[in-house]
Order: C-alpha cells, then sequence, then structure tokens
C-alpha cells in the first residue's frame, strides 16, 4: 500500500451514507417570498429544536453566531427578502 492510500490513525473512514443520519438542514432559500408566518412556521415544523426570530430587514441585530437560532428577515410587504439560516 502506497503512503498516499493510507487512512491516517486520527481521521478513520466515514461510514456509508446509508449508515449515517443526513445532515441537518443550515438554510431556507425556499422561503424566499413567504410570508414572515409561513416561513415561521415550516422552520419550527422541520427543526423544532432552533428559536425562529423574525425582524424587518433593516433590524439592526447581534453579530454573534448561535447555532439554535434563525432570523427571519422581513421587506415591507413582510415577504422573506434573505434566505433564513442558522446562526
Amino acid at each position: 500500500m502506497e503512503s498516499r492510500d493510507r487512512v491516517p490513525e486520527n481521521n478513520p473512514p466515514r461510514l456509508s451514507s446509508s449508515t449515517s443520519n443526513p445532515p441537518e438542514k443550515r438554510e431556507w432559500a425556499e422561503l424566499l417570498g413567504w410570508s414572515g408566518e409561513e416561513a415561521e412556521k415550516k422552520i419550527k415544523e422541520e427543526m423544532p429544536r432552533l428559536w425562529v426570530q423574525v425582524v424587518p430587514a433593516d433590524s439592526l441585530v447581534t453579530m454573534d453566531f448561535n447555532e439554535n437560532r434563525v432570523r427571519i428577515y422581513l421587506n415591507s410587504s413582510g415577504k422573506v427578502a434573505r434566505a433564513p439560516r442558522v446562526g
């Protein structure tokens, strides 16, 4: 076996995708243009552990990253203006 074919001891091979869980969703681009209420409901259905915060698109918000939070930014018509994402 050549050195490039070896798997480092601290990096074991991954299990096949059939035995592992799919990655959690981190972004909802498909919600662009939805109403804030509909978008919030959809995210809570898919990931009930998240804290969903609905804010106007031009709001000042903290810049901290919070893996338990999703912000939904709404335009002046109450529609989703940016793809909601975890953080």
